[in-house]
C-alpha cells in the first residue's frame, strides 16, 4: 500500500473536504480528489460519504482510519528518530505560533538567527489552531498554555504583559463603571480568556463595539480611534497614536511555553534555534 495514498485519505477525514487536505499537503484540489478515487478503486470499498457538509467517513472508511492512524504514528516516529540524529545546521523547521507572536517577536529574532546560518530553513505557521508535534505538522511550537503530551519537552520561554489601549483623543475610561466607553475585545471563541474577564469585572458598563481573535486587528481598530482594548504591550507601545489607560491595576499577563516531540531533542537545528530564541527573548 502507497504510504502517500494514506496521506491523502488522512488529511481529508480530518479536513472533511478536498480543500482542506489539498492546503495541508500543499497539493491541489483536484490531485486530491484524483488519488482519493484512485485509492477506493483499489481498496474497492467507498472511504468517504460526499455531502452538502463536506466528506464524511464511511463504516469501511471508520475501518481504515484506526489502521491509517497506527501507520502514520509509526512513519513518523521512523522520520523523527532519522531527523533527531542530525548534526548539520541545515535544512527545514516547521515553527508554529499565533499571529502577532510570530511577526512581533519572533520573525526579528528568527532574521538574525538566519543571518548566521543561512542554510537553516524556516517555515513560519501563525494561526490559532494547535498544530501537533506529534504528526509532524509543526516541530518547535510556541503557544500560551504548558503541553500534556508527555512526549514533548517544553520550558517556559517568558511572561506576556498586556495593558490597556486607546487613540490618545478618547477619553480615558474609569476603573468600576465603563458607561460611555467602547471596548474592542476578543470574539466569543476566546471569551474565557484572562483579560476578557478583566474587561468585564473593571468596565462592566463598557460597551463593545468590535471583537476580533486577531490581535493585530484590534490594534488597527484602536488606532483608527474606535474604542479601547487590552493588547500585548510588544503591540500597544510600538502602535502609532496609542496611548496606555491606567485602572489602577494591569491585565492579567500570560506566559509563552515553547516545546517540541521528545524524538527531536538531538536535532542540532532545532537545539540551537531554541538555544538562540531564549537568549533573545527576556524571561519576563
Amino acid at each position: 500500500m502507497d504510504w502517500d495514498d494514506i496521506k491523502v485519505f488522512l488529511a481529508i477525514a480530518r479536513a472533511g473536504s478536498l480543500g482542506g487536505a489539498a492546503n495541508a499537503l500543499g497539493q491541489t484540489q483536484p490531485t486530491m480528489g484524483r488519488r482519493l478515487r484512485a485509492f477506493e478503486e483499489k481498496l474497492g470499498v467507498a472511504l468517504f460519504q460526499r455531502s452538502s457538509e463536506g466528506f464524511v467517513l464511511t463504516d469501511e472508511g471508520a475501518s481504515v482510519m484506526s489502521t491509517a492512524e497506527r501507520m502514520e504514528q509509526e512513519a513518523l516516529a521512523f522520520e523523527r528518530t532519522l531527523e533527531g540524529g542530525e548534526t548539520e545546521l541545515e535544512g527545514l523547521l516547521r515553527i508554529s505560533a499565533s499571529d502577532w507572536f510570530g511577526l512581533h517577536v519572533l520573525a526579528p529574532v528568527f532574521a538574525r538567527f538566519q543571518e548566521k546560518h543561512p542554510r537553516v530553513s524556516i517555515d513560519l505557521i501563525t494561526e490559532s489552531r494547535l498544530l501537533s508535534l506529534a504528526r509532524r505538522e509543526a516541530d518547535l511550537v510556541f503557544r500560551i498554555r504548558p503541553f500534556e503530551e508527555s512526549d514533548v519537552v517544553q520550558r517556559r520561554l517568558t511572561t506576556i504583559h498586556y495593558a490597556l489601549y486607546g487613540a490618545s483623543q478618547l477619553e480615558k475610561p474609569r476603573a468600576g463603571d465603563g458607561q460611555g466607553t467602547s471596548l474592542i475585545t476578543m470574539n466569543g471563541a476566546f471569551s474565557t480568556m484572562p483579560d476578557v474577564r478583566w474587561l468585564q469585572r473593571v468596565l462592566p458598563n463598557a460597551h463593545t463595539v468590535m471583537r476580533s481573535n486577531n490581535r493585530e486587528v484590534q490594534t488597527a481598530m484602536c488606532v483608527a480611534g474606535r474604542g479601547w482594548a487590552v493588547l500585548p504591550v510588544q503591540l500597544g507601545d510600538r502602535a502609532p497614536g496609542l496611548v496606555r489607560a491606567d485602572l489602577g491595576e494591569a491585565p492579567p499577563g500570560r506566559d509563552v511555553w515553547v516545546g517540541f516531540h521528545q524524538d527531536l531533542k538531538r536535532l542540532a537545528r532545532l537545539r540551537r534555534l531554541l538555544a538562540f530564541t531564549v537568549e533573545a527573548i527576556p524571561a519576563a
